[in-house]
């Protein structure tokens, strides 16, 4: 009596379960090779920050279109006995309000328009660009603020009163009254910069599809 012959087991089919991929090679149908381009880290921080020095050069030419357009807040003088008392010709007017506006809203235009600059001249993103247009914005705010009070009227107000006369009617100090004002550029620097980089800027290559057999 003899053992029953059994079938030899069907080789294992790794087909199935198994894809092979192809390494990438350029020029094969079907088959997409990726670079890794674009400057290194040290590169892009030697332009990150060009570009802030840049940006806050900016901020002489924003404070001279805020000492020319803000508005100037009559004062007037007067001699009570031996001392002097300065106060508001017009108690009622928005010209204070209206300075801290003006250097709002011309920081909110260099802030869009140093985003739109900097997008073009280097389309890529990446934090170093980002930090640097977000300080650039700050210093050149600083550096805005500054220059107008320098070139405004004189900061001792008794001083200037006792100069011009009793009753005559001179200009405030240039200044803000509202520090929030210095973080329109950067802001508006950020957030353009952040919208452009979004809706235009270079999309990461999508991995390739694994290879069916």
């Amino acid at each position: 009596m003899t053992a029953p012959l059994t079938p030899p087991p069907p080789p294992h089919d790794h087909s199935a379960h198994q894809v092979r991929q192809a390494p990438p090679q350029p020029g094969v149908p079907g088959v997409a090779a990726y670079e890794q381009d674009g400057p290194g880290m040290k590169t892009e921080v030697r332009e990150a920050a060009v570009i802030a020095v840049a940006v806050a050069l900016g901020g002489v030419l924003l404070g001279l279109l805020w000492w020319w357009l803000a508005p100037h807040v009559p004062l007037v003088g007067d001699e009570v006995g031996r001392s002097w008392v300065v106060y508001l010709k017009d108690s009622e007017g928005e010209q204070a309000v209206g300075v801290d506006g003006t250097f709002t809203l011309l920081g909110l235009g260099f802030g869009l328009l140093s985003a739109v600059v900097v997008f073009l001249l280097r389309r890529r993103g990446g934090v170093p660009l980002v930090v640097a247009l977000g300080l650039g914005g700050l210093l050149g705010s600083l550096l805005a603020w500054r220059l107008g009070v320098w070139l405004g009227p004189e900061s001792d107000v008794l001083a200037h009163a006792k100069a011009v006369g009793k009753g005559v009617t001179f200009s405030a100090p240039l200044k803000l009254g509202t520090k929030g004002a210095l973080l329109a550029w950067p802001l508006g620097a950020l957030l353009m910069h952040l919208g452009l980089t979004a809706l235009f800027g270079p999309r990461d290559p999508e991995p390739p599809y694994p290879q069916q057999p």
